[in-house]
């Protein structure tokens, strides 16, 4: 019998070609693969309103996306009259394997979502249709949160005044079209640990700061584990390349020459966001939320950096900017 080496060519072609198909279909109508959105209904108490609130502004910061920011100041305040409205864009230009907006979290928006609906976007990325939402929203970090941190923050958005904003769609280009939809998990509730266990409270509100997604180098869109919080992740900006901050207590490169009491300061010192100095257009600004994350409270920043000097020690030698005009002034180490 001769063996036809063309025709079994051909037939491996079209075995792999069924194959792929068969996986692209897969991808693009049986994921995301998540629990339904869970049936709660939340007491929007003035106690619960206020936790969220904090949670929101200083410490997962979801108002810093979803608001629009004054790039005219140092660390971009967020602008009056805002908040929540949404419509930030992080495209091509940035980084990002696509165009994408942040939506609306305001009544206009989520009036007809139900609670549970909102709790399975933030906690999995998955919105009410089912859509895989792209991690720009830290939700692999949220997935980790206390049930009830989440609640709270669901009870604040319910509180914010209605703002109309038409927002164009998200569109991730091919292939994280599909790849997106490999993202969203269950998520992985845990109980927000007693605040006198200082280092598993600092860990817990590290992971609700995202502080990981910033301050660590990315490969092919994932964070590089052996590098994590030792900073020079890039960030296109207007004018130049933006690198996160090595804050491993390294002693060189690092925080490992500052105590509780200097970390602190070095976020109050931007409590008041109508003191920030002014950013000229040809200046770098920076993408860090100093305003934001500077009313925190103090008890919660000094576990913060309790959890942080319990990193292993990483030197990286990070160049901040690639600068045509760097910000200057007191605000600036």
């Amino acid at each position: 019998m001769k063996f036809n080496f063309k025709k079994t060519l051909g037939y491996g072609f079209v075995t792999i070609a069924l194959v792929l198909t068969g996986l692209f279909a897969y991808m693009a109508y049986f994921l995301p693969n998540v629990d339904a959105a869970p049936y709660v209904e939340i007491d929007k108490t003035p106690e619960r309103v206020q936790r969220g609130k904090y949670l929101a502004n200083n410490v997962a910061v979801c108002m810093d996306c979803h608001s629009s920011r004054d790039w005219s100041r140092f660390s971009a305040p967020l602008a009056a009259g805002t908040l929540g409205k949404g419509g930030e864009y992080f495209g091509p230009e940035m980084g990002f394997p696509g165009k994408f907006y942040s939506r609306n979290l305001t009544p206009t928006n989520l009036g007809d979502w139900t609670d549970g609906e909102i709790f399975r976007a933030i906690t999995t990325g998955v919105d009410r249709h089912g859509k895989a939402l792209f991690p720009v929203m830290p939700y692999r970090n949220y997935a980790k949160l206390d049930k009830e941190d989440v609640y709270d923050i669901i009870a604040y958005l319910r509180s914010l005044p209605p703002i109309e904003n038409e927002i164009p769609n998200s569109k991730a280009d091919f292939p994280m079209s599909l790849l997106i939809n490999t993202i969203p998990k269950n998520p992985q509730s845990s109980q927000r640990p007693n605040s006198f266990n200082k280092i598993a409270y600092g860990e817990y509100l590290v992971n609700a700061a995202s502080c990981i997604e910033c301050h660590t180098q990315v490969k092919n869109g994932e964070l590089i584990s052996e590098l994590a919080f030792s900073g020079g992740r890039e960030f296109s900006m207007p004018n130049g390349i933006l690198r996160s901050a090595n804050i491993t207590p390294d002693k060189k490169t690092g925080i490992g020459n500052w105590d509780e009491n200097f970390f602190v300061k070095r976020f109050k010192a931007y409590s008041h966001s109508d003191k920030l100095p002014k950013v000229g257009k040809d200046e770098f600004n920076t993408l860090m939320p100093w305003s934001m994350y500077a009313g925190m409270e103090t008890k919660d920043l000094e576990a913060m950096y309790a959890f942080l000097r319990t990193l292993d020690p990483i030197e990286s030698q990070i160049v901040l900017f690639s600068e045509r005009k760097a910000v200057t002034g007191e605000f600036v180490k």
